[in-house]
């Protein structure tokens, strides 16, 4: 199994990160069902500095603890009253950077995931509340090592062309002032992903 080490999310460097999740595959095994997809769009939050980060200033609260946990950890969060997102931890412990997973190409369970997402249509998981419902993923997945059985992330060497990334601003972060204009949204400009928010 090629299972990514916990060392890759260690990286202190989140936009680097942000940029080769693409490719890679997150797999989730909940209630004894296996699913995944293939990552198609990330968002990176840069921590302390960044003013659309949860954890800007060094705010510490119940839910933006997870941030500050080493790098390879899951940050789940439920926004809206009804949606679920699923965030991966990266840097080292008490600096809290994180990539927000935007969207997935379906490529494993995908009868669970049109189930799950109770539609059939080609746009399952392109959207960070679609792929969580389509995964399985809630608040139960929070804070959890990406190393052990129930979120993982493998490598099959799948790795888009530089020329196939759209790099552009994050999205639904005008709260952010200057820092909302930020490039740090990597999409895969792939033809079995159309992400649900153009870029801009």
């Amino acid at each position: 199994m090629n299972k990514i080490p916990l060392s890759f999310y260690e990286n202190k460097d989140v936009l680097a990160v942000a940029q080769s999740l693409l490719g890679k595959s997150i797999y989730t095994m909940i209630d004894d069902v296996l699913t995944a997809g293939i990552i198609t769009e990330t968002e990176a939050y840069a921590g302390k500095t960044d003013k659309a980060s949860h954890a800007y200033g060094g705010r510490r609260t119940k839910r933006t603890e997870t941030m500050y946990m080493p790098g390879g950890t899951s940050y789940v969060y439920f926004t809206y009253g009804m949606h679920h997102l699923f965030n991966i931890v990266t840097s080292v412990k008490d600096d809290p950077q994180a990539i927000l997973i935007r969207g997935i190409i379906p490529s494993k369970g995908i009868d669970i995931q049109k189930k799950r997402r109770r539609q059939n249509g080609n746009h399952l998981a392109n959207g960070p509340a679609k792929l969580c419902q389509a995964l399985g993923i809630t608040l139960k997945q929070n804070c959890i090592p990406l190393s052990g059985e129930i979120v993982w992330l493998q490598d099959f060497g799948e790795k888009p062309k530089q020329k196939d990334i759209i790099i552009c601003p994050r999205v639904g972060v005008d709260y952010a002032g200057e820092d909302a204009l930020l490039p740090y949204r990597f999409i895969w400009n792939h033809p079995d992903y159309k992400s649900a928010k153009k870029p801009q």
